[in-house]
């Protein structure tokens, strides 16, 4: 007799402190009349960019910038045109020249993809990889995944 795992808790936008807007877009449709899977991926980019561009939010490495390494995502269910879309992002783990973000994409409240996306930390000149500085992780601390306990009142 095997021990099942407990049930894996579905992602609430409350767990991810940066959110933005996106479309879904005809565009994106595929001959099934579903979202391809392959348009998931610029939808993360979308919240990734507008988290890690935004100079308000003062988390870029001067001379350095962060490039993705690896993407790993989990679709639960379809998107269909027209609709929109909120991609929540959170910082998962900070590793020495790299982190994890982790993402997820809400459809009328509803998690439809989670995904997790290392990015790691080139030096603009040379493009090796680099420490993500000390000051750096600081700055980005208020952005990690926020627990259940963390986000009920």
């Amino acid at each position: 007799m095997t021990d099942n795992p407990p049930p894996k808790r579905k992602p609430q936008l409350a767990n991810y402190p940066h959110q933005v807007r996106d479309l879904v877009r005809f565009r994106d449709m595929d001959a099934q009349g579903h979202v391809n899977n392959s348009v998931y991926s610029t939808y993360f980019e979308t919240g990734r960019v507008a988290m890690f561009r935004d100079p308000d939010l003062s988390i870029g490495v001067a001379n350095a910038t962060f490039v993705l390494a690896r993407a790993e995502i989990d679709f639960l269910r379809e998107l269909r045109w027209p609709g929109d879309l909120i991609v929540g992002t959170a910082l998962k783990e900070f590793r020495r020249r790299s982190f994890v973000v982790a993402q997820a994409l809400f459809a009328s409240e509803t998690c439809v993809a989670t995904g997790d996306f290392t990015m790691v930390t080139l030096d603009k000149a040379s493009r090796k990889p680099i420490e993500l500085p000390k000051e750096v992780i600081a700055r980005l601390k208020p952005w990690v995944f926020r627990s259940e306990s963390q986000t009920s009142t």
